[in-house]
């Protein structure tokens, strides 16, 4: 049976609070899986500290660069939402199971463009392009509106953020919201949802954006924690990605289990049996 023909996948609704819970259950998940959920913050830490290096003298670029890297984490974390589902099942949490995660979407089935089971790096790739578009689209709005250059943080501060009559702040705000909403309403449970069942990229996406239009008020409180927290990781020079990056990431995947009963639809691994649903 084809993945189009599978029964949609079912969306639960949700207390207010209980984005807070998930991030319990992140902090159990990542003392059980130990260095390995570390690890992934302190690879994104290490990569948005390159960033910052390359782009320091051009604040302009910097801070597109680095929103626009966020915009892709979701997909970063795609082997921390495996660490959880094996967690889950039992399973030993391993750095083979990390490897694995991401070597068997490279390596099944040779037409893979047109394969339902490649779809988490076809995402992956709509994912980056949003994430190019604002880079170039903050890159422009700084560099054409701003009175003078900004060159570095400071800069962007004084010139941008504390401007007198602050339209250029707003505006700039006003377009990273109008990319983060619907990026987020997107790829909030989809990619958990694209790895642990067979399903198309289409009908995880529309599955998303049910569980934001049936949760409005609590997925908007998880997204403000999601901010709160990434802000937080980037505001301690990046060091805070290191417990941040592996939190939100395993917090995802049991705010997908709480939001979606995929039950109905086949497992994406086929060696192993799917898990109840809670």
């Amino acid at each position: 049976m084809s993945a189009s023909s599978d029964p949609a996948p079912l969306v639960r609704t949700i207390t207010l609070m209980q984005p807070l819970t998930w991030l319990v259950l992140a902090w159990r998940d990542m003392a059980r899986a130990g260095w390995i959920s570390f690890a992934h913050g302190l690879v994104l830490a290490v990569l948005g500290g390159l960033i910052m290096w390359g782009a320091h003298d051009r604040f302009w670029l910097l801070a597109g660069a680095l929103s626009g890297f966020l915009v892709v984490a979701p997909v970063l974390a795609t082997s921390l939402y495996a660490l959880s589902r094996a967690l889950e099942r039992g399973e030993e949490p391993s750095l083979d199971l990390v490897l694995k995660t991401w070597w068997n979407w490279q390596q099944s089935h040779v037409d893979k463009w047109s394969s339902p089971y490649w779809c988490l790096v076809q995402f992956g790739l709509l994912l980056a392009l949003a994430a190019t578009g604002w880079v170039l689209t903050s890159a422009a709005l700084i560099t054409l509106l701003a009175p003078e250059p900004v060159h570095t943080p400071i800069d962007f501060l004084r010139i941008v953020v504390a401007a007198p009559q602050g339209w250029l702040f707003e505006l700039w705000l006003a377009m990273g919201a109008l990319l983060a909403a619907p990026i987020f309403a997107s790829s909030v449970v989809s990619i958990p949802l694209l790895l642990d069942r067979r399903i198309t990229l289409l009908q995880a996406v529309l599955t998303s954006w049910r569980t934001v239009l049936d949760n409005p008020v609590p997925m908007a409180v998880w997204a403000a924690l999601i901010a709160g927290f990434t802000l937080l990781g980037m505001g301690s020079f990046l060091m805070g990605l290191i417990a941040v990056m592996p939190m939100l990431g395993h917090a995802s995947w049991h705010a997908y289990r709480d939001l979606v009963d995929a039950s109905a639809l086949p497992a994406r691994d086929a060696s192993v049996a799917p898990v109840q649903v809670r």
